[in-house]
Protein backbone atom coordinates (compact mmCIF):
# COMPACT_ATOMS: atom_id res chain seq x y z
CA UNK A 1 0.00 0.00 0.00
CA UNK A 2 1.34 3.40 -1.02
CA UNK A 3 1.79 5.99 1.75
CA UNK A 4 -0.60 8.92 2.05
CA UNK A 5 2.33 11.31 1.63
CA UNK A 6 3.28 9.82 -1.75
CA UNK A 7 -0.26 9.35 -3.05
CA UNK A 8 -2.11 11.54 -5.52
CA UNK A 9 -5.85 12.09 -5.89
CA UNK A 10 -7.95 10.32 -8.52
CA UNK A 11 -11.22 12.24 -8.89
CA UNK A 12 -14.54 11.51 -10.57
CA UNK A 13 -17.46 13.94 -10.70
CA UNK A 14 -21.02 13.23 -11.82
CA UNK A 15 -24.45 14.78 -11.22
CA UNK A 16 -23.06 17.22 -8.70
CA UNK A 17 -21.31 14.49 -6.70
CA UNK A 18 -17.54 14.22 -6.29
CA UNK A 19 -15.62 11.06 -5.43
CA UNK A 20 -11.90 10.85 -4.67
CA UNK A 21 -9.44 8.08 -3.88
CA UNK A 22 -5.76 8.27 -2.95
CA UNK A 23 -3.59 6.27 -5.35
CA UNK A 24 0.01 5.54 -6.27
CA UNK A 25 1.02 8.15 -8.90
CA UNK A 26 2.37 5.32 -11.09
CA UNK A 27 -0.80 3.26 -10.87
CA UNK A 28 -1.09 2.85 -14.64
CA UNK A 29 2.37 1.28 -14.77
CA UNK A 30 1.99 -0.94 -11.71
CA UNK A 31 -1.60 -2.12 -11.99
CA UNK A 32 -1.80 -5.78 -13.04
CA UNK A 33 -3.86 -6.50 -16.20
CA UNK A 34 -6.50 -8.28 -14.11
CA UNK A 35 -6.41 -5.61 -11.40
CA UNK A 36 -5.50 -8.20 -8.76
CA UNK A 37 -3.06 -5.83 -7.01
CA UNK A 38 -5.39 -2.83 -6.95
CA UNK A 39 -5.55 -2.60 -3.15
CA UNK A 40 -1.73 -2.40 -2.98
CA UNK A 41 -1.81 0.81 -5.04
CA UNK A 42 -4.23 2.70 -2.78
CA UNK A 43 -3.23 4.80 0.21
CA UNK A 44 -6.55 4.12 1.95
CA UNK A 45 -9.41 1.69 1.46
CA UNK A 46 -11.84 4.59 1.42
CA UNK A 47 -13.73 6.65 -1.11
CA UNK A 48 -13.84 10.31 -0.19
CA UNK A 49 -16.01 13.20 -1.24
CA UNK A 50 -13.04 15.40 -0.27
CA UNK A 51 -9.78 13.56 0.34
CA UNK A 52 -8.01 16.67 1.64
CA UNK A 53 -10.57 17.08 4.42
CA UNK A 54 -10.86 13.33 4.97
CA UNK A 55 -14.63 13.36 4.50
CA UNK A 56 -15.93 10.08 3.10
CA UNK A 57 -18.59 9.60 0.46
CA UNK A 58 -21.83 8.14 1.76
CA UNK A 59 -23.18 4.74 0.76
CA UNK A 60 -26.23 6.53 -0.61
CA UNK A 61 -24.05 8.63 -2.95
CA UNK A 62 -22.13 5.57 -4.15
CA UNK A 63 -25.33 3.68 -4.87
CA UNK A 64 -26.83 6.67 -6.64
CA UNK A 65 -23.89 7.25 -9.02
CA UNK A 66 -22.29 3.80 -9.38
CA UNK A 67 -25.37 1.62 -8.80
CA UNK A 68 -23.33 -0.29 -6.24
CA UNK A 69 -21.57 0.24 -2.93
CA UNK A 70 -18.92 -2.39 -3.69
CA UNK A 71 -15.59 -0.70 -2.96
CA UNK A 72 -13.55 -2.32 -5.76
CA UNK A 73 -16.23 -1.70 -8.38
CA UNK A 74 -16.45 1.97 -7.41
CA UNK A 75 -12.66 2.39 -7.44
CA UNK A 76 -12.42 0.83 -10.91
CA UNK A 77 -15.08 3.24 -12.17
CA UNK A 78 -13.25 6.23 -10.70
CA UNK A 79 -9.97 5.17 -12.31
CA UNK A 80 -11.61 4.43 -15.68
CA UNK A 81 -13.81 7.52 -15.95
CA UNK A 82 -12.10 9.99 -13.64
CA UNK A 83 -8.87 11.97 -13.70
CA UNK A 84 -5.68 11.47 -11.72
CA UNK A 85 -4.36 14.75 -10.30
CA UNK A 86 -0.67 14.50 -11.17
CA UNK A 87 2.11 17.04 -10.94
CA UNK A 88 3.65 18.16 -14.24
CA UNK A 89 6.73 15.97 -13.64
CA UNK A 90 4.62 12.92 -12.76
CA UNK A 91 2.48 13.30 -15.87
CA UNK A 92 5.57 13.77 -18.06
CA UNK A 93 7.16 10.64 -16.61
CA UNK A 94 4.03 8.53 -17.10
CA UNK A 95 3.53 9.85 -20.62
CA UNK A 96 7.10 8.95 -21.59
CA UNK A 97 6.69 5.46 -20.13
CA UNK A 98 3.46 4.99 -22.09
CA UNK A 99 5.12 6.30 -25.27
CA UNK A 100 7.79 3.60 -25.01
CA UNK A 101 5.13 0.93 -24.54
CA UNK A 102 3.21 2.13 -27.61
CA UNK A 103 6.38 2.18 -29.72
CA UNK A 104 7.31 -1.34 -28.57
CA UNK A 105 3.83 -2.61 -29.44
CA UNK A 106 3.99 -1.06 -32.91
CA UNK A 107 7.42 -2.63 -33.53
CA UNK A 108 5.93 -5.99 -32.52
CA UNK A 109 2.77 -5.76 -34.61
CA UNK A 110 3.57 -3.67 -37.68
CA UNK A 111 6.02 -3.96 -40.56
CA UNK A 112 7.53 -1.89 -43.33
CA UNK A 113 5.80 -3.39 -46.42
CA UNK A 114 8.81 -2.40 -48.53
CA UNK A 115 11.32 -4.44 -46.52
CA UNK A 116 8.86 -6.94 -44.98
CA UNK A 117 10.54 -6.31 -41.62
CA UNK A 118 9.69 -4.21 -38.56
CA UNK A 119 10.62 -0.53 -38.37
CA UNK A 120 13.38 0.32 -35.85
CA UNK A 121 11.94 1.95 -32.68
CA UNK A 122 13.77 5.21 -33.39
CA UNK A 123 12.07 5.52 -36.79
CA UNK A 124 8.67 5.08 -35.16
CA UNK A 125 9.49 7.67 -32.50
CA UNK A 126 10.72 10.16 -35.11
CA UNK A 127 7.53 9.74 -37.17
CA UNK A 128 5.42 10.19 -34.03
CA UNK A 129 7.24 13.42 -33.24
CA UNK A 130 6.77 14.72 -36.79
CA UNK A 131 3.08 13.83 -36.71
CA UNK A 132 2.77 15.47 -33.27
CA UNK A 133 1.08 12.39 -31.86
CA UNK A 134 -0.55 12.85 -28.46
CA UNK A 135 0.04 10.04 -25.98
CA UNK A 136 -2.46 9.58 -23.15
CA UNK A 137 -0.73 8.08 -20.08
CA UNK A 138 -4.04 6.60 -18.88
CA UNK A 139 -5.38 5.15 -22.11
CA UNK A 140 -4.64 1.43 -22.76
CA UNK A 141 -1.70 0.75 -25.08
CA UNK A 142 -3.80 -1.28 -27.50
CA UNK A 143 -6.28 1.56 -27.91
CA UNK A 144 -3.51 4.00 -28.85
CA UNK A 145 -1.58 1.83 -31.29
CA UNK A 146 -4.12 2.12 -34.13
CA UNK A 147 -4.40 5.90 -33.63
CA UNK A 148 -0.62 6.28 -33.80
CA UNK A 149 -0.26 4.06 -36.87
CA UNK A 150 -2.98 6.05 -38.66
CA UNK A 151 -1.16 9.28 -37.76
CA UNK A 152 2.27 8.20 -39.02
CA UNK A 153 1.13 6.37 -42.18
CA UNK A 154 1.53 9.51 -44.32
CA UNK A 155 5.16 9.73 -43.16
CA UNK A 156 6.46 6.16 -43.34
CA UNK A 157 5.27 2.98 -45.09
CA UNK A 158 3.70 0.87 -42.37
CA UNK A 159 0.95 -1.66 -41.92
CA UNK A 160 -0.20 -4.09 -39.26
CA UNK A 161 0.42 -7.65 -40.31
CA UNK A 162 0.25 -10.98 -38.56
CA UNK A 163 2.06 -14.09 -39.65
CA UNK A 164 1.07 -17.72 -39.33
CA UNK A 165 3.72 -20.32 -38.62
CA UNK A 166 3.25 -24.04 -39.22
CA UNK A 167 5.12 -25.86 -36.45
CA UNK A 168 6.04 -29.50 -35.93
CA UNK A 169 7.79 -30.69 -32.79
CA UNK A 170 8.28 -33.99 -31.01
CA UNK A 171 6.13 -34.84 -28.01
CA UNK A 172 9.25 -34.72 -25.85
CA UNK A 173 10.00 -31.13 -26.81
CA UNK A 174 6.40 -29.90 -26.93
CA UNK A 175 6.41 -29.49 -23.16
CA UNK A 176 9.49 -27.28 -23.41
CA UNK A 177 7.82 -24.82 -25.79
CA UNK A 178 4.21 -24.94 -24.52
CA UNK A 179 4.46 -21.70 -22.53
CA UNK A 180 6.30 -19.96 -25.38
CA UNK A 181 3.65 -20.95 -27.91
CA UNK A 182 0.81 -19.59 -25.83
CA UNK A 183 2.76 -16.60 -24.60
CA UNK A 184 4.06 -15.33 -27.94
CA UNK A 185 0.99 -15.81 -30.10
CA UNK A 186 -2.30 -17.59 -30.66
CA UNK A 187 -2.48 -21.29 -31.46
CA UNK A 188 -5.03 -21.46 -34.31
CA UNK A 189 -4.88 -25.20 -35.01
CA UNK A 190 -3.23 -28.14 -33.34
CA UNK A 191 -3.20 -31.94 -33.38
CA UNK A 192 -1.07 -34.92 -32.46
CA UNK A 193 0.26 -37.24 -35.15
CA UNK A 194 0.27 -41.00 -34.92
CA UNK A 195 4.01 -40.83 -34.36
CA UNK A 196 3.64 -38.72 -31.23
CA UNK A 197 4.60 -35.36 -32.75
CA UNK A 198 2.65 -32.14 -32.16
CA UNK A 199 1.76 -30.03 -35.20
CA UNK A 200 -0.01 -26.71 -35.12
CA UNK A 201 -0.42 -23.24 -36.57
CA UNK A 202 0.73 -20.31 -34.46
CA UNK A 203 -0.35 -16.76 -35.32
CA UNK A 204 2.06 -14.03 -34.19
CA UNK A 205 2.75 -10.36 -34.96
CA UNK A 206 4.74 -10.22 -38.18
CA UNK A 207 7.54 -8.30 -36.52
CA UNK A 208 8.10 -11.15 -34.07
CA UNK A 209 8.59 -13.99 -36.56
CA UNK A 210 12.37 -14.04 -36.27
CA UNK A 211 12.28 -13.88 -32.47
CA UNK A 212 9.70 -16.67 -32.28
CA UNK A 213 11.70 -18.99 -34.54
CA UNK A 214 14.90 -18.30 -32.59
CA UNK A 215 13.10 -18.93 -29.30
CA UNK A 216 11.63 -22.26 -30.41
CA UNK A 217 14.97 -23.43 -31.77
CA UNK A 218 16.69 -22.41 -28.56
CA UNK A 219 14.16 -24.25 -26.39
CA UNK A 220 14.32 -27.47 -28.45
CA UNK A 221 17.99 -27.25 -29.38
CA UNK A 222 16.97 -27.14 -33.04
CA UNK A 223 14.57 -30.07 -32.87
CA UNK A 224 11.60 -28.15 -34.33
CA UNK A 225 10.29 -27.49 -37.84
CA UNK A 226 8.86 -24.04 -38.52
CA UNK A 227 7.40 -22.87 -41.84
CA UNK A 228 5.89 -19.46 -42.51
CA UNK A 229 2.46 -19.56 -44.15
CA UNK A 230 0.75 -16.88 -46.21
CA UNK A 231 0.68 -13.44 -44.59
CA UNK A 232 -2.40 -12.12 -42.83
CA UNK A 233 -2.98 -8.37 -42.97
CA UNK A 234 -5.14 -6.86 -40.21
Amino acid sequence: MVSVEDAVVARFESHGERFEILVDPKITEKLAPDGSNLSDLLAADKIFKDARKGSQASSESLQKIFNTTDFTACVRHILKKGEVQLTTDQRRELTEAMRKKVVAEIVRNAINPQTKGPHPPQRIETAMAEARVHIDPFKPVEAQVKEVIDAIKPLIPIRVERAQLAIRVSGENYGRIYNDLHGMGTVKKEEWTGGGAWIGVLEVPAGMVGDVIDRLNERTKGDVEVRKLDKHVV
